[in-house]
């Protein structure tokens, strides 16, 4: 689905692109499209020399789900000596938490095309576990245990 957009941006940014073909939900629960990203930028980075890429100059992008896997795997290897480091991350319109689908954005946005607020809290569910049906408990936010929800309200909060 992304090849001419990857195509353009090799050719247009003068760079080596890469495309992982990671699986996807239902049919393949998490962490498998994790494992498939974090696994093909791991040997990626072990081999750049064979691909004639700078180390110094490599970045992780992605958007929508793939923008959530994109900051996983680096978050993932921030921390790794063995391999280069990453030079940046590019997130279009991520899915970074499913924690609360009542903060504004969601509710301000919540009958925008194309990713309905509904829309996205099923979409995790599938990605999680394949199974949406506790889809209202989600949109109510009843999923969140209330001690978590206390300890992440600095970060996921409508203030």
């Amino acid at each position: 689905t992304h090849e001419k957009l990857c195509r353009f941006i090799a050719r247009e940014s003068e760079s080596v692109v890469v495309s992982v073909g990671y699986r996807l939900a239902p049919e393949h629960k998490y962490p498998a499209a994790y494992e498939d990203c974090l696994n093909a930028t791991q040997h990626f980075l072990q081999h750049l020399e064979h691909y004639g890429v700078d180390p110094a100059r490599v970045i992780v992008c992605g958007d929508s789900a793939g923008g959530n896997l994109a900051a996983a795997v680096s978050q993932t290897l921030a921390g790794r000596s063995d391999l280069p480091r990453l030079r940046a991350q590019i997130l279009i319109y991520p899915g970074l938490q499913a924690l609360d689908f009542n903060l504004p954005s969601y509710q301000q946005n919540r009958g925008v095309p194309l990713l309905f607020r509904e829309r996205a809290a099923f979409y995790v569910l599938q990605y999680i576990n394949g199974n949406a049906s506790n889809l209202e408990e989600v949109l109510e936010g009843s999923h969140i245990p209330v001690d978590i929800k206390l300890n992440y309200r600095k970060w996921v909060s409508p203030d």
